[in-house]
């Protein structure tokens, strides 16, 4: 098993929200990240549509995972994202990562959310710092 395969599995294994969510670790490699979950109706807000955080979380969680994919512990240290197209109960969303650019203290990505027809349903832009610390 590869340092990205051993670090995401000790993190999921840990990450009670992400296993709430359903987050599917779908590939991992080092700098990267593609996961996917099926909205539920408990993810939705007052007009029965995703609430906006469920998208939100999903990106957060494929921004951790590549952050620190490399072996070094990343922690998030700003984030922001776009929603273009509205996620209704039973869509899949599919989270994927692009490292944009690393150095020995920070780190940004872009991750783009589509869903199961191919759309994009939001874009997210992740900010990370890199502690020192490694994972193994």
């Amino acid at each position: 098993m590869e340092l990205a395969e051993k670090v995401v599995n000790k993190m999921i294994n840990g990450d009670a929200f992400s296993n709430w969510l359903g987050v599917k670790v779908v590939n991992v490699s080092k700098g990267y990240c593609k996961l996917t979950m099926t909205i539920r109706e408990d993810m939705t807000n007052g007009f029965r549509i995703a609430h906006g955080g469920i998208a939100y979380s999903l990106a957060d969680s494929a921004l951790a995972f590549a952050a620190n994919s490399d072996g070094r512990q990343s922690l998030s240290i700003n984030t922001s994202i776009s929603h273009t197209k509205k996620v209704m109960i039973g869509d899949t969303l599919t989270a994927e990562t692009q490292e944009i650019r690393k150095d020995d203290k920070n780190a940004t990505y872009q991750i783009k959310i589509t869903n199961q027809n191919k759309i994009e349903i939001a874009h997210f832009k992740g900010e990370v710092y890199r502690t020192k610390k490694k994972w193994f």
